[in-house]
């Protein structure tokens, strides 16, 4: 069988040693990162052949987004042409995800732009994780692998709330309600409750409406992402002035723009709890509420499990040992 290999940039090298870590015993092959120059170009150039060789490339979208789509999309299509045999991008949060529709007059769909971009470059396979809409795998034309990080925020409940049973799960807005929300609320046995919200414009709530009874109740926020925290800061105060006695909020992609951090620091969480699908080891440093569920052997196994040819659908429900 043939090896496979790593490929990180310095943007996700942290996420790429815990990968490495999760499968060491399994006939691993690790390349060093690529090489990245110039300030206004990215070159790269790959350390070993890669001749018929199955290829991982990591790359998340975060931080400066389109300088790591360029450099990803150029590492696709530079292992493509060494012959590679297979190149897989696993992207942990897929960049530009919340642009998947035409809302209004005139507006891209830049979801599908770069849908089309990584397969022009030359990916046969994605992995990611929790898409902003399902249906994102739809635009494409290669098969798309969208991971759950529901198996692992269950299991982050169950260890760290003592009083979980006593919970009800809340989505900050009625987009999440029918299929995350619910699907967590079911597993644990418990309630759920939904927060409607009237926008006047992108990032700006202007009012929320409470659906369910919180009250005397432990009450978890659930949602795919959280920017600059606007919704769910305000969901806590909505939440505390119903009566829950304690409020938790978790979140697949911690992106924290602007004055999120400040507005988590002065929000009346016990904890605001991430993935690493974005690296959060700075905001950390300025906000002790921030925890982070390490998911890196999900996808660790997602990759073993596609390279071997065997179903990766156990992972749907499951955290590997």
């Amino acid at each position: 069988m043939m090896d496979f290999f790593f490929f990180s940039f310095s943007s996700f090298f942290t996420f790429l040693g815990h990968c490495c870590v999760q499968q060491q015993g399994h006939g691993l092959s690790v390349t060093a990162a690529p090489n990245v120059s110039g300030p206004q170009e990215v070159s790269v150039e790959i350390g070993e052949s890669v001749r018929g060789e199955d290829v991982y490339i990591i790359q998340s979208g975060c931080g400066e987004i389109n300088d790591n789509l360029m450099e990803l999309l150029i590492m696709i299509n530079a292992c493509k042409i060494a012959s590679s045999s297979r190149v897989t991008a696993v992207i942990p949060c897929f960049p530009y995800a919340r642009q998947d529709k035409k809302d209004k007059s005139r507006a891209p769909i830049s979801a599908k732009l770069v849908a089309n971009m990584l397969s022009v470059a030359g990916a046969d396979h994605i992995i990611t994780m929790d898409l902003h809409a399902s249906q994102i795998q739809g635009f494409f034309d290669i098969p798309v692998d969208n991971l759950y990080a529901e198996p692992a925020v269950l299991q982050w409940i169950r260890e760290n709330i003592s009083d979980w049973k006593n919970c009800i799960i809340v989505s900050p807005d009625a987009g999440g309600a029918k299929s995350r929300v619910t699907s967590i609320a079911d597993r644990l046995n418990v309630e759920f409750a939904l927060i409607h919200k009237e926008r006047k414009k992108a990032n700006e709530v202007d009012r929320m409406v409470l659906v369910g009874d919180v009250k005397d109740r432990v009450a978890i926020l659930v949602d795919d992402m959280a920017d600059t925290c606007g919704t769910i800061c305000h969901a806590a105060d909505k939440l505390l002035s119903a009566g829950a006695t304690k409020v938790y909020a978790i979140l697949t992609h911690g992106i924290f723009s602007g004055p999120a951090i400040s507005r988590i620091n002065s929000a009346a969480f016990e904890a605001v709890v991430v993935t690493n699908t974005i690296p959060q080891e700075d905001k950390m440093k300025h906000c002790s509420k921030i925890q982070v569920i390490d998911i890196s052997m999900i996808l660790a196994e997602a990759i073993r499990r596609t390279h071997n040819g065997e179903s990766v659908s156990y992972l749907f429900s499951h955290v590997p040992l």
